[in-house]
């Protein structure tokens, strides 16, 4: 009963952060719910153990905390941004990562290795350190498959929403 009212704690705590987040900006609200979610199953279908599997859930909804720190006229900006707003925008994965840093709880802790590694690519030009391969976290490689998914299959300001076919055959 203990270990549920604490969990129960936790998960209000990461969801109360997340709020802050939604506060500003209402498509990233309910993308970071999405991404919790569809993360969830593919850790579950990836045979990670239960506790891992709900820490993750919260934590992989965290991956975009860092966008708090992202001026409004960025963050809220309604077409393409230009080179230096786009760099402006990748600075919310190590300021997102500072946020939960130094934390001795474990689902914090994997949400500060989403936060940092969930832009890394697979062929090493992703952000904010270039890793590749398996040298990117489990975690990080996840969130960002849900994460570009969840984006294609979204209308934007530039573009509309691709279908689950073409944004499988884009990925």
């Amino acid at each position: 009963e203990r270990t549920a009212q604490i969990r129960q704690r936790e998960e209000e705590v990461a969801w109360r952060l997340l709020w802050a987040v939604e506060t500003r900006d209402k498509d990233t609200g309910t993308h970071v719910r999405r991404i919790g979610l569809c993360a969830r199953a593919l850790a579950e279908a990836l045979g990670w153990d239960s506790q891992a599997v709900e820490d993750f859930k919260l934590a992989a909804a965290m991956h975009d905390i860092g966008k708090i720190s992202v001026r409004d006229s960025i963050l809220l900006k309604p077409g393409r941004l230009t080179a230096e707003e786009f760099e402006e925008i990748k600075k919310h994965t190590t300021a997102g990562a500072e946020i939960l840093r130094g934390s001795s709880i474990p689902m914090l802790q994997m949400a500060e290795e989403v936060a940092l590694s969930h832009h890394e690519r697979w062929d090493g030009g992703g952000y904010p350190r270039g890793l590749q391969g398996e040298e990117i976290p489990e975690s990080g490689r996840i969130v960002a498959i849900v994460d570009v998914y969840d984006a294609l299959l979204s209308d934007r300001p530039y573009r509309a929403a691709f279908s689950h076919e073409e944004a499988l055959a884009i990925m």
